[in-house]
Parts: C-alpha cells; structure tokens; sequence
C-alpha cells in the first residue's frame, strides 16, 4: 500500500486561526451595520450586515471543514478526506447565490415604490466606511495566510472578504448620493450588492462543482510534475500521465518507460524516486506508476502493470 502524506498541523492550524479572526471581524460588523442601518434607514447598509452574517456561516463551515478534511484515510475514505474542503468552498458558492438572489428581490420591491424610499442618516456612511477599511484589511490577512498554507479554501474564504469589501464600497456610495439628494441610489446600491455577491458565488459554485468531477490539474501544473518525472535518472520517457483533483490536493497516474533490461528491484527504485520528487516538488497526495519497458535497439515499448 501506497503511503499517504501526512496532513500539515501548520496548515491546519493556520485555518482556525484565521477563520476565528474572520468571524470576530464579520460579528462586530454585522451588529454595528444591522443597528445603524435600521437606524439610519439605510436598505443597502441592512443589506450589507446580512451580507456579513453570511460570511459568519460560511465561517463556521470552514471550520468544521478544516478539521475534518485532515482527517486521515480511513477503510470508507482510502483516498483520505481531501475533497471535504471541495465542498466547503461549493457550499460557500450556493450560499452567495442564494443572498445575492434575496438582495436583488428585495430590490427591485422598493425601486417599484420610489415615493417610500427614505433620506438616510449620516452615521451610515461611517459605518459603511468602516466596514470598506475592515473587510479589505481582512482579504489582505485571509488571502496572506490562504497563499502560505496553500489552501483553496481558504483562498475562497478570502475573496469572499474581498467581495464584501467591495460592496461595501457600492454602498457607501450609495449612502452619499442618497444624502446628496438623490433616494434612489440607497436600493440602487443594495441591486448592485447582490449582482456582485451573486456572481462571485456562482464562480465558487462552478470551480468546485468541476472539482467534485475529478476536474485535471491545470496545464502549467501537469508540465512542471512531467518536468520532474523526465529528470529522474533512469526514467527515459513519459506517457498516459492523468492528474485529477482531490480538494488542494493531486492524485497522479502515469507510465514510466525504463530500459527493458532492468530488474524488477532496480525498475521499482527508479519509479520511487521519481514518485518521491513530484511529491517534494507539488501538492501531490499519491502518485501511482506503471513500468513500461524499452527496448533500446527497436525502440518498442512492453506494458508491464
């Protein structure tokens, strides 16, 4: 049996750690911009706390995720529990759909009854202000930690802040051109809120959803893991090489040609070491190989599996 590399306490580590962080940041927000919003009678700004309330489920997800997606292999799960994170992030991507479809219904109600729309106070500027400077210092750290620990998930999480960051940003300009004289723009920015929330959702949906479906790595990705495979002594060429995603991770399956007239012990060294760079080089959970033997005066090729 093949052996398996290890879960990373680091990288497990590193995701509670910041998603605490996260849910500590979207918690204070979420109050002061749900308060203030009722308030100040502010559509957008309400529409934005619910917005940061979200970001506290999809936290409390990837908490759950993170501990059980290093979880070891198991006799129900041989290929480990990787792909818990896959769902997570597909999880995050049908939650932003959903609220981006409550923002825009809840829209395009008041745009139909623009006589009842009214001027907000200022404290909503404030906090929406504070929630722009908030939410970016939060994709800046999430999106720091996520690149480190190399984590998909986490780099989900991230530019779910950074969306929030940037509605916030719509808001507040909405709030200004409400108290400049123009009411619209309160449920105009709240529109424009959720199409962005929306189409970021959709985009975590579709990645994931592929992923799930045993999508390949990308085409760099596949050409630097052939790159080592070719540089291993004693391996003469390449082909059949299949990669398919398992959460942040890659499971490899590849034919080896070696000289035919190797034995078995040194065929099987060279297939191992080869198996041993790729896996020291890129987030490869196993690599599995075939022998494939060369003959070298003809140049034909006997598949042995």
């Amino acid at each position: 049996m093949p052996v398996r590399t290890p879960p990373s306490p680091e990288r497990q580590r590193a995701g509670h750690r910041s998603t605490l962080v996260s849910i500590g940041v979207n918690l204070m927000l979420s109050a002061a911009q749900l308060v203030v919003g009722l308030f100040a009678q502010s559509a957008a700004l309400v529409a934005d706390a619910f917005h940061s309330l979200s970001d506290m489920v999809s936290d409390g997800v990837v908490l759950l995720v993170n501990r059980h997606s290093h979880s070891p292999a198991d006799a129900e799960h041989p290929y480990g529990h990787h792909r818990f994170e896959t769902a997570a992030s597909l999880f995050i991507g049908a939650l932003l759909l959903a609220i981006g479809a409550g923002m825009l219904w809840a829209s395009f109600t008041r745009l139909q009854n623009p006589q009842l729309i009214p001027k907000v106070h200022q404290a909503a500027l404030f906090i929406a202000l504070l929630a722009v400077l908030s939410k970016e210092l939060l994709f800046r750290y999430l999106l720091h930690v996520a690149k480190r620990v190399k984590s998909t998930m986490l780099a989900a999480n991230a530019w779910h802040a950074r969306s929030d960051a940037a509605s916030s940003i719509v808001v507040s300009v909405g709030i200004i051109a409400n108290l400049l004289g123009f009411p619209m723009a309160d449920p105009l920015a709240a529109l424009i809120v959720g199409l962005l929330i929306g189409r970021m959702g959709w985009r975590f949906f579709y990645d994931s959803l592929h992923d799930l479906m045993d999508r390949a790595a990308d085409d760099e990705t596949e050409a630097r893991i052939l790159n080592v495979i070719l540089a291993t002594p004693g391996v003469l060429g390449v082909h059949d090489l299949k990669t398919r995603k398992m959460g942040d991770m890659l499971w490899v399956e590849v034919d080896l040609e070696m000289d035919g007239t190797l034995t078995i012990d040194e065929g099987h060294d060279i297939a191992h070491e080869a198996r041993r760079r790729v896996m020291a080089t890129e987030p490869v959970l196993d690599m599995t190989t075939h022998f494939e033997p060369v003959h070298k005066h003809t140049g034909d090729t006997t598949s042995t599996h």
